[in-house]
């Protein structure tokens, strides 16, 4: 059997981002509606070019894949555009949420989806972890905020425009942290 292909990660951010802008566009030549529904279509096709490639969904992509149809979905429905709107937020708690949940019950969800190519000690994994739990709740509260105070063009600018590389520079800003203290595999048992 095959080894699956991987995405370059151009078509990774591609996956990631296409569908927001693509949101933008739409909400600025129509309006909230027709974009949700753009929206929706474009995560399916996301998550279905990944599946077609490597043969998975990422959960990250799952996830708001998921949370992208059922609060689309009740936009759609009920004809009210505060469900997408909320979605951001839904899914910066659901993370949030997952990871300290995770932390609760002694399984380190980023410890188990990274520990094959960054090796932290324990005490490391948890102070990483709960940076992005961090990190999460206060995305969620931005989100509310603009969504709440601003015009749709201006909270889906802001997804775009400063959500998204906002999350790009938070992950940048652990580099050193992670980097400081990564250990090769001799010396995984002790504390770096």
């Amino acid at each position: 059997m095959t080894e699956p292909k991987r995405l370059s990660p151009a078509t990774r951010a591609a996956l990631n981002i296409g569908p927001l802008a693509v949101f933008l566009g739409f909400l600025l030549m129509k309006d909230i509606y027709v974009a949700t529904g753009v929206f929706m279509a474009t995560m399916v096709a996301a998550v279905g070019i990944e599946f077609y490639v490597e043969r998975r969904v990422s959960p990250m992509l799952g996830i708001t894949a998921v949370l992208a149809l059922v609060m689309g979905g009740l936009t759609l429905y009920l004809h009210d555009p505060r469900f997408v709107k909320m979605k951001p937020t839904v899914a910066y708690v659901t993370f949030a949420a997952a990871l300290a949940g995770g932390l609760a019950i002694r399984q380190n969800i980023f410890k188990q989806f990274f520990e094959s190519t960054l090796h932290l000690s324990d005490e490391h994994w948890r102070i990483l972890t709960w940076r992005w739990v961090a990190f999460f709740v206060a995305m969620a509260v931005a989100n509310e905020l603009v969504w709440r105070n601003a015009s749709d063009a201006t909270w889906a600018s802001y997804k775009l425009f400063g959500a998204l590389p906002a999350t790009f520079l938070f992950a940048a800003s652990q580099i050193p942290f992670m980097l400081k203290h990564h250990h090769d595999d001799t010396s995984a048992g002790t504390e770096a």
